[in-house]
């Protein structure tokens, strides 16, 4: 849809898909430039930003996506330690001071075009368990951030994922019909309350969650908090599987998030 009503005001507002065409129309007439105002070949990051970034490769916990030093058999001593809901993870990058701001902007700031990006990060990274799933799902938001927002980041990448890979995106199993504080400062078991009973799969979609393998897709992994209420909602409509890929993850220390 090109415009989005904004029910609070009664006004219409560009969404994001006519945000997006015409930043690309902007980008015919004034050359790109990445976050840091450096020239970019595309919009988003430019070479330099690009090899700031700390991308994730193996080998790493498949329960929580955490970098290793060496393989391991079996998880990570803090997965080992509390088992996530989810089963198994994926991240693209670290979560620091190079990812933090493009992701910011990307969430918070209409920079939707960087989407088809994350998304490509996101199938790289997520190799099998895009393969294995049989559905693509977003964490939702609530309805009134939605609107004060007005699109939802993990559904932009969500719904790109799923085009490149030819899975099917699956918005509407997973809905969050309690309204959450932000997570920012709370610790670990703060995060667990503020999120428990958040997210829930509703009625009519329950027969499409049951026996199938889900992978969630959001953009940031702290504490595994958000995820893990939301693979609790949908294990409890009895998904076979809960899988997770994010585009960047906290690092984790011997204390916890670094």
């Amino acid at each position: 849809m090109a415009f989005d009503h904004d029910t609070a005001s009664g006004r219409w507002r560009p969404g994001p898909g006519l945000l997006s065409l015409a930043r690309r129309t902007l980008d015919l007439m004034l050359p790109p430039t990445d976050l840091a105002g450096a020239s970019a070949q595309s919009p988003g990051l430019s070479a330099q930003t690009w090899g700031r970034i700390t991308f994730i490769d193996d080998p790493v916990c498949d329960g929580c996506g955490q970098p290793l030093e060496f393989a391991l058999v079996g998880r990570c001593a803090a997965c080992e330690a509390r088992p996530h809901v989810f089963s198994r993870a994926r991240a693209a990058c670290l979560y620091d001071e190079h990812s933090r701001e493009p992701i910011l902007q990307f969430k918070h700031a209409d920079r939707t075009d960087l989407a088809p990006l994350f998304a490509r990060w996101l199938s790289r990274a997520g190799g099998d368990l895009v393969a294995e799933a049989d559905m693509i799902v977003p964490v939702p938001l609530h309805r009134w951030r939605l609107l004060s927002r007005r699109y939802n980041q993990a559904a932009e990448m969500a719904r790109r994922l799923a085009a490149i890979r030819g899975k099917t995106y699956a918005p509407q199993v997973l809905v969050r019909p309690r309204a959450t504080a932000t997570q920012g400062g709370r610790s670990a078991s703060g995060r667990r309350r503020n999120m428990a009973g958040a997210f829930a799969v509703p009625a009519g979609q329950k027969a499409k969650v049951a026996g199938k393998r889900l992978l969630l897709v959001d953009d940031v992994l702290t504490t595994g908090a958000t995820a893990d209420a939301c693979a609790r909602a949908l294990k409890a409509a009895d998904a076979s599987q809960v899988w997770l890929v994010v585009v960047a993850r906290v690092k984790q220390s011997a204390r916890g998030p670094t």
